[in-house]
């Protein structure tokens, strides 16, 4: 999240300036994560939209005072 927020590498955070983490899911298992990533990334904007307003409905920065 640091390297996202910070501009450290290239690639999509820097390329479109999305700085804000506004959902997230918790597993131990890198296996299931990855899946969930990949199953996540197959949906339509709509459902993905309405997963993040489940969690998080006023679009909260999540990650806003990780590293004041």
């Amino acid at each position: 999240m640091y390297e996202h927020k910070n501009n450290v590498k290239e690639g999509f955070t820097n390329k479109y300036g999305v700085y804000m983490l506004v959902y997230y899911e918790e597993t131990d298992d890198v296996s299931a994560a990855i899946h969930r990533e990949k199953q996540l990334k197959n949906w339509k904007r709509k459902w993905k939209l309405d997963l993040i307003e489940g969690m998080n409905p006023d679009w909260d920065d999540l990650a806003a005072k990780w590293f004041d």
